[in-house]
């Protein structure tokens, strides 16, 4: 499997297709739902913003550093978020899952593992990742806190990571999930799933 070839993945709740500013629109509206961009601790573009924000992660895929995705939602076949395969190093075949974000109506819903589990099941076998990692703002702990529920295993924290738009310096936790981690981590995230199904049922 080349690392660069555009892939489409496939849940029952969501499908995750490759980013296009045809999406522009429907994240737009994605985005007002909840005005998620306020959370000052997590990288969401402002409505205004989101077509630089789609060019910016397509010029990074164009530099083989990251495979942007949109976030469809099956039922509604609207798009309700973006995420990311990110710090791609493929010749290591390391990568991490990140620079994501949902429509407020979305989260903490079965969309967000669904998205974890497909991600992770393409990038361990599909791609033979050697490690997975996550990273989330030291102030953002429901991020922390959802990366932990997968599974990942905590690394430790860099500190100073980035400089924010508004002059702010993040630090950031680290998380990564290991090839001979991962069946269990697989079969924890579908009994996860079987347990929103029958929540819904």
């Amino acid at each position: 499997m080349v690392w660069s070839e555009l892939v489409t993945l496939y849940g029952e709740h969501c499908t995750l297709k490759p980013l296009t500013h045809d999406y522009h629109d429907a994240l737009v509206e994605a985005v007002k739902d909840g005005e998620i961009w306020k959370l000052h601790y997590a990288l969401v573009p402002h409505p205004d913003d989101m077509k630089k924000e789609i060019t910016r992660r397509l010029d990074l895929q164009e530099q083989g550093l990251m495979f942007p995705f949109v976030v469809i939602h099956n039922k509604t076949q609207k798009a309700v978020g973006m995420t990311a395969y990110c710090h791609i190093d493929a010749t290591n075949k390391r990568l991490d899952i990140g620079f994501t974000w949902y429509a407020k109506s979305y989260q903490r819903t079965a969309l967000n593992t669904e998205c974890k589990l497909a991600l992770l099941t393409h990038a361990f076998e599909q791609l033979n990742c050697i490690a997975v990692g996550f990273r989330a703002d030291y102030l953002n702990k429901a991020s922390q806190q959802a990366i932990e529920r997968l599974g990942a295993k905590y690394e430790g924290m860099m500190r100073n990571y980035a400089i924010m738009s508004n002059g702010d310096i993040r630090d950031m936790c680290l998380y990564s999930i290991l090839p001979h981690e991962w069946l269990r981590i697989k079969n924890h995230l579908k009994a996860l799933l079987t347990r929103y199904h029958n929540q819904e049922s």
